[in-house]
């Protein structure tokens, strides 16, 4: 009941016959494998189900049985099963369905090279514990063929049918499609075609399964009448045996008339348009045979084959009707050729824990009887190795596998071996540079020819390159390396290693300082210069334009770096095929001030109200701050080293310095005397002894003032012009009347002159009578005077009042603004002041030394003042020329009342 289910389910998935359901059992002691069906046909393209069962004892001294591995198999040779699970010709197809000692094997997408005998076979735990049932299932997939089919001989009117047959019993309700010229013209349960067309091609196909047609047939000639040849084609090996087979049909009867056979025979040649026997060609003599059976057949058999041989054999009969002769054409291809044996391999990488690699003898041509084969290692035959394929798990070095056909000649085929040692070649040889075009060649003697990969050694595995060579069109630095060619065939792989180096001009050129911060004089330091060079590049080094140090090493050392280092720096990298400079790298050497300098500006005589500025200046870097003194006397902080008068005065003269400071220390300059000029001022003029002076005694009249530089004096006797002395004191001795008078002191340098006047008086020693006389002048004069001035302030108040304007309390009689001009008259001066007990005292101030003005320890009373100014009409004395000091020492008469 298990056998006959197991039909219909793989009957209904594709066309598969059962041809033997009975369950067999392959075994001994304990160990065994049942197959449920032992025989198998399948329509190309359908899948199938093989089922078995296995056994194996639970226990070998007393260690129980577990089972490690199961899998079915085809080929098996020198201890290797090949599992199918691993064989690339059944990839995506297979799939094992295994359980409680239970496997099943399924196979879609049938080919009809998976036609083989396929077995089982379990691997224990046990030693030697592995098992195989044997025979297996024997699998025939064939395809679908359409036959031309004559009637019977009952039914000879009637038309030829095309039969759409099959090697494997089609279920009854199949369905056919029939096709034309590879287009579809009928569907129908019946797999005949009685209408058809001569001279056009039919196919059919099972319904569900049009992507697996049968070959096409092309329909020509006499339906009733054919040969059919099997096989078409035949190649066969020189001196060996072929046999031909047909067989032909003809109608039974025509016109009432029964159809015989009269003659038969095989032809290659024709003569006069007429085939010719083969028995009657001397070339065959001796080995050709003819044989016919009772069914029709024929058979042609041909000895001792030639190349010469080699031809289309036809096969012809000839009936007792009338034209009753017909020719099968066309007819067999007999190719004979010399054996020529090639071993192809096939490694099978499906599963990374099951490899094996499969060598299978292949011939240029495929006798149809069964050939003998051997299998030879390094000229040695391999035991069980008769088979035509011969599998390896591992070829060493050096192994070589060939195999043989047997026959009285045997012949060879070529060895296969594993790629030898790969030769590399660099071209062209010798030196490469940059830019150039470069190619690695890489050859290895190998059977199959070996397939070729590029490695650079720490580099990502595989280069764009699977050929013998690589290529480097313009070839670069970073191409410099180690290089491995791979030469790989199914049987194993060897690899071998060669080495560019590229030359090439310096680049990637780099400078750099250590240390790499802040640089303090006095420290050591080092410029380092580096490029990517080949050959080693040379170096220069530079500081601007100046040109330090070359030589091969890219260092710069500084044992106490110093701030006349500081700077710009650079380095050149050359070799034979180049040059490149560096950029420009600042060496900022960080230093305390020193030559610390001041000066001003401008630089030469400094004149009181100029612009003066005064520059502090240092070598230090960071640049400094600096910090200005007056002698002891701070003034200004910063990092400007100025310091500006804007309008310098005398008070400002002085020493000053400065101090310039950073991180690093500081220093101080050295004094600068700022020497201001000026013209002479507060000029005064005295006399020893004071007073009057008596005639024939001595005086000495002094001069001084303040003046940068020094001033010089000149003295001058009233409006004269002739220096009297020089000098700052004069002395008169032995004084006479005719001395008296006012003396001018001048004082001058460079930048002006002042000047002053003293008024000496010289009396003579003469009687009170005369003393009284001149008082009593004196007091005239002074009294009229007096009265002149109350006059005009009178008349003023009285002008005042008529024009209605507030009363002032001080009346000039004339502004005495004093013009120092030149063309004004030398002024002559008398100061005449009255002390009285009045409550409204009277100024009268006579000169042009300006208004006169109420003493401020007065009280406040109200002061009338007059001003009284001569004119002198005597021509100007050189007294003129001198500008009025308001420091002027006026001679005095006092008088009390």
């Amino acid at each position: 009941m298990r056998g006959a289910a197991v039909s219909l389910t793989a009957a209904a998935s594709g066309f598969v016959v059962l041809l033997l359901t009975v369950p067999v059992v392959r075994g001994y002691n304990g160990w065994g494998v049942t197959y449920t069906s032992t025989k198998i046909c399948a329509l190309k393209g359908s899948t199938v189900e093989m089922n078995c069962t296995y056994r194996f004892p639970s226990r070998i001294n007393s260690v129980s049985t577990k089972v490690e591995e199961t899998f079915w198999f085809t080929k098996a040779s020198n201890n290797i099963y090949a599992d199918l699970r691993t064989d690339p010709d059944y990839s995506d197809r297979v799939e094992y369905r295994c359980k409680n000692n239970d496997c099943t094997l399924r196979i879609t997408d049938l080919r009809e090279s998976d036609s083989a005998e396929y077995k089982f076979r379990f691997i224990t735990n046990q030693p030697g514990g592995s098992f195989t049932g044997s025979p297996g299932v024997t699998l025939s997939v064939t395809g679908l063929q359409v036959q031309l089919s004559s009637p019977g001989v009952r039914t000879y009117d009637r038309s030829a049918e095309l039969m759409c047959r099959s090697n494997c019993r089609l279920p009854d309700h199949t369905s056919y499609i029939w096709y034309k010229n590879q287009k579809e013209i009928l569907r129908r349960k019946l797999n005949s075609l009685n209408n058809f067309e001569l001279r056009n091609h039919y196919s059919c196909a099972v319904q569900g399964h049009e992507d697996f047609p049968s070959s096409s047939l092309l329909v020509q000639g006499q339906v009733n009448w054919g040969v059919t040849y099997a096989p078409a084609q035949i190649c066969a090996f020189r001196g060996s045996t072929v046999e031909m087979n047909c067989t032909y049909r003809f109608p039974s009867r025509i016109n009432s008339v029964s159809t015989k056979v009269e003659e038969t025979f095989w032809f290659t040649k024709l003569q006069d348009k007429e085939p010719v026997d083969l028995r009657t060609d001397s070339e065959y003599a001796g080995r050709l045979a003819y044989s016919r059976g009772k069914n029709n057949d024929c058979t042609l058999r041909i000895t001792d084959l030639r190349a010469s041989d080699s031809a289309e054999y036809k096969f012809r009969f000839k009936t007792n009707l009338p034209g009753g002769s017909f020719t099968g054409s066309p007819g067999v291809t007999l190719s004979v050729t010399d054996p020529q044996l090639q071993v192809r391999v096939r490694r099978s990488t499906v599963n990374p824990y099951s490899t094996w690699t499969e060598l299978t003898c292949h011939s240029n041509c495929q006798p149809s009887h069964h050939l003998s084969y051997t299998w030879y290692k390094n000229e040695n035959s391999v035991e069980g190795g008769e088979e035509k394929y011969f599998h390896l798990h591992t070829s060493g070095p050096g192994d070589k596998y060939h195999c043989a056909i047997g026959g009285d000649v045997p012949v060879r085929s070529p060895p296969v071996y594993a790629p030898e040692f790969p030769a590399v070649s660099v071209s062209p040889s010798g030196e490469i540079v940059e830019g150039s075009p470069v190619t690695l060649n890489c050859s290895s003697n190998a059977s199959p020819a070996a397939n070729y990969t590029w490695y650079k050694e720490d580099a990502n595995p595989g280069l764009p390159s699977l050929q013998k060579s690589l290529s480097f069109g313009s070839i670069k630095s970073s191409d410099s390396g180690r290089y491995y060619c791979r030469a790989e065939n199914e049987l194993g792989w060897m690899s071998a290693p060669t080495v560019i180096v590229v030359k090439y001009a310096p680049k990637l050129l780099s400078m750099s300082a250590t240390p790499s911060g802040e640089i303090v004089e006095g420290s050591s330091v080092n410029l380092t210069c580096s490029s990517d060079a080949n050959p080693a590049a040379n170096y220069t080094w530079y500081k601007g334009n100046q040109t330090l140090l070359q030589g091969p090493e890219g260092f710069y050392h500084f044992t106490s770096i110093s701030s006349e280092d500081r700077g710009f720096y650079r380095c050149k990298a050359e070799n034979q095929f180049g040059q490149i400079n560096s950029s420009s790298l600042l060496v900022d050497v960080q230093y305390a001030p020193k030559l610390v300098s001041v000066s001003a500006s401008p630089s030469g005589e400094i004149m009181e109200g100029s612009s003066v500025n005064l520059t502090c200046s240092s070598d230090a870097n960071p640049a400094a701050n600096y910090t200005w003194y007056k002698g002891n006397q701070t003034l200004l902080q910063g990092p400007e080293g100025f310091y500006h008068f804007t309008s310098i005065s005398s008070e400002d003269r002085g020493f000053y310095r400065c101090k310039a400071e950073n991180q690093f220390g500081q220093i101080n300059s050295s004094s600068l005397l700022v020497d201001v000029e000026y013209a002479p001022r507060l000029v005064s003029v005295s006399a020893s002894p004071s007073g009057d002076i008596v005639e024939g005694s001595s005086v000495n009249l002094t001069c001084s003032s303040d003046a940068n530089p020094a001033a010089n004096y000149t003295w001058y006797k009233g409006g004269g012009d002739s220096p009297q002395a020089s000098g700052q004191t004069f002395a008169i001795t032995g004084i006479r009347a005719e001395l008296g008078g006012n003396y001018y002191c001048e004082a001058r340098n460079r930048r002006g002159r002042r000047n002053n006047t003293l008024h000496l008086n010289v009396v003579a020693d003469f009687p009170e009578a005369w003393k009284s006389a001149v008082i009593g002048t004196i007091t005239v004069v002074v009294l009229a005077i007096i009265l002149l001035s109350a006059f005009l302030l009178i008349k003023e108040k009285i002008t005042s009042k008529q024009s209605s304007e507030p009363v002032q309390r001080i009346v000039y009689s004339e502004k005495c603004l004093h013009s120092q001009s030149e063309e004004q008259d030398d002024p002559d001066y008398t100061n005449i002041h009255f002390l009285k007990n009045q409550t409204d005292p009277v100024c009268s101030n006579i000169g042009l030394a300006g208004p006169c003005r109420r003493d401020e320890e007065e009280d406040d009373d109200s002061v009338e003042y007059t001003v009284v100014k001569f004119n002198s009409s005597a021509p100007r004395a050189r007294s003129q020329e001198i500008q009025e000091d308001p420091a002027t020492l006026y001679s005095t008469i006092k008088t009390s009342f």
